[in-house]
């Protein structure tokens, strides 16, 4: 009985033994590993820039009302065309009574000042027709008769605009119409009829009656970050993409590049304007958000890989091709104009050759040699 436990045991260390050094064994020769691989194509290279702004008309200003009163009559709405000197609205004048009391004292000392010149010129007259006094004496009162009814007249006109807002005889000057100070679009009316008016002076900007724009000549109004902004001159082309016109995209061209930044947002931002080629019966409306791709530069039908099958060493460029089934060997390459997915190849790789996609490229992209949906290697 002692025996046969004995071979038991023996049995059992053997059994174990081999076991481990199976699996040993089996570890050491490691699991096999499939690489998928692409090809080169001829394609577009295009690298560009965005940059996000408006689009705005170019001329836009602002009419604001020559006297201070209350908005009595309003003659537009948002959307409609005039010309210079279209009347916008009619002001109604509430007399300020300081002003008010200081124009008819003005009235009044003109009044006395004018009647007691209009006594000395009759008294002097009579002394001339009598011959105690020179023509050249009398001239003096006759004159003097004429300057303060002109007074007098000056001082009844400052004491009706008070009032008023206006003169006699006055017509379209009155200032209590306001006009169009330029022709387009009338695209704001921020007011309404009752609400109180300023006019412009030193201390206050004025109230805004109405906002006109010339609509037939929009601008992109955007910004492009300090990192891009030296890879950008005038005259280059913008594709602008407007978020409120789904399908449809713009022309552009670049007119103006700001001299000096801004922080926005934590950033340094240039400004940038652009002549957006409007597309006939393409309605824009001031203010739409847009986008504009800025092409910095361009290659057409190129050979060009993906740029996440390029692999680096010391900062040179090269890539694995396929000899054998599932043996590469390593090429240097030269590329050249990338758009941060491809990359033109400019030596090193032909469109024949089959390209290792490297573990860390994601899913095969153009011209791709292996099954779809599985990027670099695999176990098998």
């Amino acid at each position: 009985m002692k025996r046969i436990a004995t071979w038991m045991f023996a049995l059992l260390l053997v059994v174990a033994i081999g076991g481990a050094f199976f699996y040993l064994y089996r570890k050491s020769q490691g699991t096999s590993v499939h690489y998928d691989t692409e090809s080169a194509e001829i394609a577009d290279i295009t690298k560009k820039t965005v940059a996000t702004g408006s689009l705005v008309p170019r001329q836009q200003v602002d009419v604001k009302p020559k006297v201070t009163g209350v908005l009595s009559e309003l003659y537009v709405e948002p959307g409609a065309k005039v010309k210079e000197g279209d009347a916008l609205g009619k002001i109604t004048i509430i007399a300020d009574a300081m002003q008010t009391n200081q124009a008819e004292s003005g009235v009044r000392t003109a009044q006395i000042a004018f009647d007691n010149a209009k006594r000395e010129l009759e008294r002097n007259e009579a002394l001339f027709k009598q011959g105690v006094i020179a023509d050249a004496e009398l001239q003096k009162y006759r004159t003097d008769f004429a300057l303060q009814k002109q007074q007098l007249a000056t001082a009844g006109s400052s004491l009706q605009l008070v009032k008023e807002g206006a003169t006699r005889g006055s017509g379209k000057a009155s200032t209590l119409i306001v006009t169009a100070t330029s022709s387009g679009m009338v695209i704001d009316v921020p007011v309404k009829i009752g609400f109180s008016v300023i006019q412009a002076n030193n201390f206050n900007p004025g109230t805004t009656v109405a906002t006109i724009a010339d609509m037939d000549d929009i601008i992109f109004d955007g910004h492009i970050d300090e990192a891009e902004v030296a890879k950008i001159k005038e005259g280059m082309k913008l594709a602008i993409k407007v978020g409120a016109i789904e399908k449809e995209q713009l022309e552009g061209k670049l007119e103006y590049i700001s001299p000096q930044g801004k922080t926005v947002d934590g950033a340094i931002q240039f400004e940038i304007k652009a002549k957006v080629v409007q597309k006939a019966g393409m309605m824009i409306r001031a203010n739409y958000s847009a986008n504009a791709d800025i092409v910095l530069d361009e290659k057409k039908q190129v050979l060009a890989i993906r740029e996440a099958l390029v692999q680096y060493d010391a900062g040179k460029p090269f890539v694995e091709i396929e000899t054998t089934p599932q043996t590469f060997v390593r090429k240097d390459i030269t590329v050249g104009l990338s758009d941060g997915i491809k990359v033109e190849v400019l030596s090193g790789v032909t469109k024949a050759d089959k390209i290792k996609i490297p573990d860390n490229a994601g899913p095969p992209g153009m011209g791709s040699g292996g099954p779809p949906g599985k990027g670099g290697g695999f176990k098998k």
